[in-house]
Order: C-alpha cells, then sequence, then structure tokens
C-alpha cells in the first residue's frame, strides 16, 4: 500500500498529546450526556475513551455544565483515564470561560464557532475574550466554522459582492468561499489576540460529502493550521457511516486532516462508542493507522450450505475486539494483524494465505474439514462442532508466539 503523505502544518498539543503533521491522526468524539449530569458523563466519557477516542468534547452551554467540568475531569482522573476533554461553546462562552475558571482549566481546549460568539457584528470583544482565556490557561483552541451557524454577516457581504460581479458565481460557491474566509479571518483575529499558531485548529463542517471535500481542498491549500475533519449532521445508521466515510476518505487520503469525528445519529439507547469504532475503521481501512486485527471474510452465496461461517466470522471479530485492550497492554503489534474467515474452498484458501491465520469452512457439497493456514502455509485441518474454540486456541498461540511482549526490546518476530 503506498503511503499516504501528510500535509506539512504546525503541531498543537492538547492534553499532552500532539497534534498536526507527523503525529497519528487522532480519533475524536462527543458526549450526548446533560454535562451537568456528572456521573452520567463521567460514564459516557469512560466508554467512549475506553472505545479508543483519544479526545472527548462535551457541551459547555450554562453555569451547572460549566462547574461540573472540573468535576467530571477529577473522577475521569481518578479511574486512570486522562482523556482530554474539550469544551464546546456556543453564545455565551466568554461569559462560562470567565465566571468559572475551573472550567477553564479542567478543559484541555476550547471549541468556538466564530458564527455565533460575536464575530463580524458590532464588535470581536465576545471572541477575543474567549481567547483570552485560552492564553492565559495556554489552551489550543478550535475554531469551528460550520455551514449551519456561519457568520450571516460575512456571508451577507460575500453575497452582495458576488451580486455585482459581470459573471457572478453560484450561491454555494460563495458559501464555501465564506466558510474558508470566517475561519481564517477567526484565526488571524486569535493570533492578534495573543494566541500562537501552533495553539490553533481549524474546522468547517457542512452535512454533503462533496461540500466537505471541496471545502477543506480549499482550506488546506491555504492555510498550515491542523484541520479536524467531520461531516456534520451525518445522519443515522448506514447512511451516516458512509457518507462519513466517502468525504473524509477522499481528504485523508490526499493528506487533509489531523483529528477526525464520525457524528452518527445513535438508534434511541444505541451505543454512542459506535462513532469511535467507525473513525478507527476508516483510519485502518486507509492504512493510516491500526486500531484493532482486522477479520477478512466472504459475504456467502448459493456453494455455502448454512450461515455457521459467518457466525463463526462474527464470533472472531467479537473475539478479538474484547481481547484488544488485554493484548493492547501486552503486545507490540497486535493491531495489525489479519485474520480471515471463508465460507467455500473458491477463495477461501487464497484468502487465507494473505492473511495471518486463515480458515476455510465447508461450502456445499464439500469435505466437512476447514483447513487452517499460518502465514500462507497449511497449519492443520479442523473437523467437528468445535472449530471455533479450537481456530481460537491457535489463535491466542499465534499472538502470544508472533507478537513481542511490550517489556521486551524488539519488534515483531
Amino acid at each position: 500500500m503506498a503511503e499516504i503523505q501528510r500535509r506539512k502544518t504546525a503541531t498543537a498539543i492538547i492534553g499532552g498529546v500532539r497534534v498536526g503533521s507527523s503525529a497519528p491522526v487522532m480519533v475524536q468524539s462527543m458526549t450526548n450526556t446533560d454535562t451537568a449530569d456528572i456521573p452520567g458523563t463521567v460514564l459516557q466519557v469512560a466508554a467512549l475513551a475506553r472505545a479508543g477516542s483519544e479526545v472527548v468534547r462535551v457541551t459547555v452551554n450554562n453555569d451547572d455544565a460549566a462547574k461540573a467540568v472540573p468535576y467530571i475531569v477529577e473522577q475521569l482522573d481518578k479511574q486512570g483515564l486522562r482523556v482530554p476533554i474539550v469544551g464546546d461553546f456556543h453564545y455565551n462562552g466568554h461569559l462560562l470561560l470567565t465566571k468559572y475558571p475551573g472550567c477553564a482549566e479542567g478543559l484541555a481546549k476550547y471549541r468556538i464557532n466564530p458564527g455565533n460568539v460575536s464575530v463580524g457584528r458590532k464588535n470581536d470583544d465576545n471572541f477575543r475574550t474567549m481567547v483570552e482565556v485560552a492564553v492565559k490557561h495556554q489552551r489550543p483552541v478550535r475554531i469551528g466554522v460550520n455551514w449551519g451557524s456561519l457568520d450571516q454577516s460575512l456571508l451577507t457581504k460575500m453575497m452582495d459582492e458576488n451580486s455585482r460581479m459581470a459573471e457572478p458565481k453560484d450561491a454555494r460557491e460563495v458559501t464555501m468561499e465564506a466558510m474558508v474566509v470566517s475561519a481564517l479571518n477567526s484565526a488571524k483575529l486569535a493570533e492578534q489576540s495573543g494566541l500562537r499558531a501552533d495553539q490553533i485548529i481549524l474546522s468547517a463542517k457542512v452535512s454533503g460529502v462533496q461540500d466537505l471535500i471541496d471545502v477543506y481542498r480549499r482550506l488546506a491549500a491555504r492555510c498550515e493550521y491542523p484541520l479536524h475533519l467531520g461531516l456534520t449532521e451525518a445522519g443515522m445508521g448506514a447512511k451516516g457511516v458512509v457518507a462519513s466515510s466517502a468525504a473524509m476518505a477522499v481528504l485523508l487520503q490526499e493528506g487533509i486532516g489531523d483529528t477526525i469525528r464520525v457524528s452518527l445519529t445513535p438508534a434511541p439507547g444505541g451505543d454512542r462508542t459506535e462513532e469511535v469504532r467507525v473513525a478507527q475503521q476508516i483510519l485502518q481501512s486507509l492504512g493510516i493507522r491500526s486500531f484493532t486485527p482486522q477479520v477478512t471474510a466472504c459475504p456467502g452465496c448459493g456453494r455455502t450450505t448454512s450461515t455457521f461461517f459467518q457466525e463463526m466470522a462474527q464470533q472472531i471479530q467479537g473475539y478479538l475486539r474484547d481481547q484488544m485492550p488485554v493484548w493492547k497492554g501486552h503486545y507490540n503489534g497486535v493491531e495489525d494483524m489479519k485474520v480471515a474467515v471463508m465460507g467455500c474452498i473458491v477463495n477461501g484458501p487464497g484468502e487465507s494465505k494473505h492473511a495471518n491465520l486463515g480458515i476455510s469452512l465447508p461450502g456445499t457439497f464439500e469435505e466437512p474439514k476447514a483447513p487452517v493456514y499460518v502465514d500462507g502455509r497449511l497449519f492443520t485441518t479442523l473437523k467437528g462442532d468445535k472449530i471455533v474454540a479450537e481456530f481460537i486456541k491457535i489463535l491466542d498461540d499465534y499472538v502470544e508466539s508472533h507478537y513481542s511482549a511490550k517489556e521486551e526490546v524488539g519488534a515483531r518476530t
């Protein structure tokens, strides 16, 4: 796989973690709890962090939420979870950050939307106040432009100027440009207010796939700030997953993007950590980062006599995901392991040989045996009703023998 060349940026620091340039692309997420609900928010942040979110954003929209932040950070710290917490501010952030210094100190980063903190209106005082608090506490800021809350005075001005041109551009073109201008102007204002360039991260979120690709290409070409990627309001289920993947994959392949979030709408009572797993899978599918061993499995066809191979693939995938937190603490490189679970002999042996471990289950009229391949060579043949357990035992032995222990020096053997 060809290596993806990342664009060069300044390197920001979020809670001690490097962001931008040569640093790994970071996975972010956001809670949907009432931040004032300290136990509920701590529980969800912990779940997101354990799922692999490297930064978690919380809403800070009122006094109770601001008061809760230090206690949330404290309780997470007691659990050994030092995931950076980002405060999401709209409209009244200048008041909350100055009124509650414990909140300002406890947060690892502030997210400011220039479209709703007075930028471009009568004055920029509210924006400046938030930046000054960030400077005081040496916190980075994400200037997050969103087309759903774009600075209307700027957009109106640019639309008016466009209408007077001999050949006016269409409204979409002007809107995309207004988003870029809003982000860049706000970043310039933040620097004038005392924030360093390496303390600024930009984002320009839209809900359309082609729009996201367009606006980030423009933004990346005109600045060296780290960029946070995300398709805002991506939606539910397959739509949200596919749209986010389609948009961000193009940009990441072009080296654009330093942090990402998949903004899925969870089903009622659904698992919030799904957005973390999808973000990880996007990065791993592109070969940018590895998070968990991958399972290759065929879709099934008329040659497969039962759903056994599907059930086995599901069990193996679940087992790998459950074991990864344990393995990650003990073995180097195990997240790069590839496993193949195939339903018949047509592509089964071939796919198995491309994986670290592979098993080809018997299909229609095939002999009831399952050849197992290890590093491209036939290792054994399994039969009977204990195939899953026996294959998992082979998998465990492989991990133990092929990946070096954390305390040992050296890479994978």
